[in-house]
């Protein structure tokens, strides 16, 4: 067996892999083929070792499992980190990720990255941080792992009225969840296309408006004569 320190050395890594769902004492017991109370003075040992070294990154016991969270005293950084204005677009993996919460929630991280083929812990951690989508409750399987929906801000950044107002995906085979993903991603990005299609048009009627309050330029006189071309004398020939 691996000596204390390596063993919690392997849990820190552990719990980054397991993300925001973070692991069970039990779950680390059966990984590291542990006693659970063992497993437990584990990762409360590795929480007083991250705290006393002030690291940024921390391990917290959450609703009876241990996940890596972000130190409290940095608080104010990830809020000015999460409304930067570079920050404000979402990626492809992003706008997909979302629109399968936004179709199929709640929903749990494993049941979406099954839809997408590929792990999906960074989209939604910055889904998250834009609040697009949220904790929503826990799903009653091994593990209670979290399930996800979209917020407020969601109908807000698609300019829709409620989730009711989502197009509808029925054209779509139901088993091929690839494709429908694809197409929903597709018409999500639509949607946002077009309320910046719309938010021109208002601008360019405004400024339609104010030429024909009085700033538009005369138009040219189309009756104008044409140049006249020089006329020239015919020379004169000297007699002999």
């Amino acid at each position: 067996m691996a000596d204390y320190s390596k063993l919690k050395q392997i849990i820190e890594g552990l719990l980054f892999m397991a993300g925001d769902e973070g692991l069970t004492a039990k779950q680390l017991a059966d990984i590291l083929q542990l006693d659970a109370g063992v497993a437990a003075d584990l990762g409360k040992d590795l929480m007083k070792d991250l705290k006393s070294k002030k690291r940024g990154i921390q391990v917290s016991l959450v609703a009876g499992a241990y996940r890596m969270t972000t130190n409290p005293d940095h608080a104010a950084y990830f809020e000015r980190m999460a409304y930067s204005p570079t920050r404000s677009s979402l990626s492809q993996a992003a706008l997909e990720t979302l629109s399968i919460v936004a179709y199929r929630q709640p929903i749990t991280r494993v049941e979406i990255e099954e839809i997408r083929g590929v792990k999906c812990d960074r989209a939604i951690q910055s889904l998250v941080g834009k609040d697009l989508i949220e904790e929503v409750g826990r799903a009653e399987q091994i593990g209670r792992p979290i399930l996800y929906g979209t917020t407020k801000s969601f109908l807000d950044y698609f300019g829709l009225s409620g989730l009711d107002a989502l197009p509808e995906p029925s054209s779509i085979a139901d088993d091929d969840l690839e494709d429908q993903t694809q197409l929903l991603f597709e018409r999500l990005e639509g949607r946002q296309m077009t309320i910046e299609d719309m938010t021109m048009a208002d601008l360019e009627a405004e400024l339609g408006d104010n030429r024909r309050d009085g700033s538009e330029e005369p138009e040219p006189n189309p009756e104008r004569e044409p140049a006249q071309e020089p006329k020239h004398e015919p020379e004169r020939v000297s007699e002999p």
